[in-house]
């Protein structure tokens, strides 16, 4: 039964191994920590699951690879996505990369924990496969190139709500425990403890980084620069070349980079999600979401805050400083790529559109998000004293912005009080102040008339507004306590919750009333709780 359908596993996913056909790599076989040079990647071997057990799988990035449910439920499924068992022609390997840490050149960083297993052609689209936590490759850096549980629940519930959201990012297949201990140190306090291993498949087009081509261009490498530059831009942005790719291209090329990025980061923005590590190892050259740690959702408005405990004190990767990173971090991929144009000016031109491009998206979210079918000069200042009324008592941003639409513009012939703004009133985490409770009312007064000047010059009812704001504020986002609900679960052996999150996550904009429990603000208790408000990179 086991190799049957282990034939039918390889005959579903045809491997192709393009980028390791396409670019020099490390054939050394040698697996220890070490700098690995003249090389795009190095050979790696997954370490072998001493006792795979599927947690959850994804139907439709199954579906998107040609894979059917059923062979998504064998044993053989979870012997290969665990690394126990290596398909035919899968060729692993791990990717050379290196990357700004916290604003610090780090040198030579890589896939660590992650092991490619090759790229699948997919409806004549290649998908790259991914092993995260597969074990040790060249870029371990002494550690084990594993993952535990939590972050591997974390990493693939994620991914998908990100997809759901309509935020690019990377795919999740499978997440499958791997029946081995990992031993980690969680708060990073000398008291580490053995977790339940597991690995997730992740899936995207491309995995390559900023860092990707700073690692050569800072070792002076340009023959591997251009080699990697060229190959995702024919792989990966095809439509910018015309005849040869020459100094025109790649000035496009990151043209598109800039804006594409710009575009992620006003998703995220409108969301409410925090990615925690912002490094230029962790930005996809794709403009996709890309490496899941110690991520959060804001919960209580508020722009400084980081679920990530590695930056409380520089608070560089918080949620309103997001924006700007993103564009530090552009400006580190210009500097890397500079040898092939060889020239400031364009590069220098490309980066100016980023804040134009950000702020014309922002501003296009936000009208959305309030409703409007256009957003107006004048409303720059509504929206601004909403974000600071939203600061000036603990306001649950989710909630408010859905809530909104509950509010009805009939309100606008009478006098405005608290008790008109029933709906808003669950996304308070405490009793609001009298005083805030006026500059509310104040502002929805104003926000009504502006609301019913929308409607008018578009001929609207209030029913598109509803559906305007409800399309674009998320209902369900996967708030850290409910994502550690799911880990703990699952490491008492029930993977019920993990699926259920699933389920819920593919549908964050629809009502879902089974699900009412899940879009309830976070529970005191969660405050404080491991897990819940702010996370380590530990995984």
């Amino acid at each position: 039964m086991l190799d049957r359908d282990l034939q039918q596993l390889a005959q579903s996913l045809p491997i192709v191994n393009r980028f390791i056909q396409a670019l020099p790599g490390d054939h050394s076989g040698d697996d220890s920590s070490r700098q690995v040079f003249g090389a795009c990647y190095s050979d790696a071997t997954p370490r072998a699951a001493s006792a795979p057990l599927s947690v959850a799988y994804t139907p439709e990035v199954a579906q998107l690879l040609g894979l059917s449910q059923q062979l998504c439920q064998t044993e053989a499924f979870s012997h290969v996505f665990s690394g126990k068992q290596l398909l035919p022609d899968m060729q692993p390997y791990a990717m050379c990369y290196g990357g700004h840490q916290f604003g610090h050149w780090a040198g030579q960083l890589g896939d660590g924990r992650a092991i490619n297993l090759g790229e699948v052609n997919a409806g004549g689209e290649l998908w790259t496969l991914q092993l995260k936590g597969a074990g040790r490759t060249p870029y371990s850096r002494h550690a084990d190139g594993l993952a535990v549980l939590r972050s591997s629940v974390r990493e693939f519930l994620c991914s998908e709500a990100m997809h759901h959201l309509g935020i690019p990012t990377t795919r999740a297949l499978s997440l499958v425990l791997t029946g081995d201990k990992v031993t980690r140190d969680m708060f990073y306090d000398g008291h580490p403890q053995q977790e339940p291993g597991a690995v997730v498949c992740r899936v995207a087009r491309s995995f390559v980084r900023f860092g990707s081509f700073e690692i050569f261009a800072q070792r002076g490498e340009q023959a591997l620069l251009k080699k990697l530059a060229d190959d995702t831009i024919e792989q990966n942005y095809p439509h910018l070349v015309e005849g040869q790719i020459d100094r025109d291209t790649y000035v496009r090329w990151f043209g598109e980079i800039v804006e594409r990025s710009a575009h992620l980061l006003a998703d995220w923005m409108r969301v409410g999600f925090v990615h925690g590590v912002m490094n230029t190892d962790n930005m996809s050259i794709l403009g996709e979401t890309i490496d899941y740690g110690p991520y959060g959702w804001l919960e209580g408005y508020d722009p400084n805050w980081t679920p990530n405990t590695t930056d409380a004190q520089g608070r560089r990767y918080s949620f309103g400083a997001q924006p700007n990173i993103g564009l530090w971090n552009l400006v580190r991929l210009a500097n890397a790529i500079y040898p092939l144009i060889e020239e400031a000016q364009p590069l220098e031109e490309a980066l100016a559109r980023y804040s134009e491009v950000f702020a014309q998206r922002r501003s296009a979210d936000m009208a959305a998000k309030l409703g409007f079918a256009h957003y107006k000069d004048k409303d720059g200042e509504l929206v601004e004293d909403l974000l600071r009324l939203l600061q000036q008592t603990e306001t649950d941003m989710t909630i408010f912005y859905r809530n909104l639409a509950n509010i009805s513009p009939q309100l606008l012939g009478s006098d405005i009080c608290w008790e008109h703004l029933a709906p808003l009133h669950e996304a308070y985490y405490q009793a609001v102040p009298d005083e805030v409770r006026e500059q509310t009312c104040a502002w929805v007064q104003r926000y009504l008339q502006r609301t019913e000047q929308s409607l008018q010059s578009q001929g609207e009812s209030d029913v598109d507004r509803v559906a305007r704001m409800k399309a674009v504020n998320p209902k369900y986002v996967l708030r850290n306590y409910l994502a550690q609900q799911a880990i703990e679960q699952a490491e008492q052996g029930d993977f019920g919750e993990v699926n259920r999150l699933l389920q819920l996550l593919r549908a964050p904009y629809d009502e879902q009333p089974e699900y009412e429990r899940y879009a309830a603000k976070r529970p005191e208790w969660a405050r404080v709780k491991a897990g819940c408000s702010m996370l380590s990179c530990s995984s």
